[in-house]
């Protein structure tokens, strides 16, 4: 079952400003200053088992998002603005940093599909007798 509009847009008022989240499949990734904290699946907020989270609530129950994923910690303090903003401000203080996007420099030289097509003619045109 996939989660729903209504139950991400109450989650998101729930957090902080700086959270912010990406349709993915029918659920929702949440992400914490572009760290991946958790996510709402099936209509439950499910946040990452690092040690901060573990720490804060040590008796949430683990459950499974989806087939074949990891466990995670599933948040039940929905209604409570303050502990969620102190949850997910520990959980992403736990994670790596974000990893740093290619520039896109790197694909200039293959930026125009009509460049490709002119130095393959002029390769052929050289092998070509007249």
């Amino acid at each position: 079952m996939a989660s729903t509009k209504s139950y991400l847009d109450f989650i998101m008022e729930q957090l902080p400003a700086a959270a912010s989240s990406r349709a993915m499949m029918g659920e929702y990734v949440l992400y914490f200053r572009g760290r991946v904290f958790g996510g709402i699946y099936d209509d439950r907020l499910l946040v990452k088992p690092v040690p901060a989270a573990l720490e804060k609530i040590p008796d949430a129950p683990r459950e499974i998002p989806y087939p074949g994923a990891k466990e995670m910690l599933l948040v039940e303090e929905v209604d409570d603005r303050a502990f969620l903003t102190e949850l997910i401000g520990a959980v992403a203080g736990d994670l790596p940093e974000p990893r740093k996007r290619r520039s896109s420099d790197a694909a200039e030289p293959f930026s125009s599909p009509a460049g490709g097509r002119e130095q393959r003619r002029k390769k052929g045109e050289k092998g070509r007798k007249a």
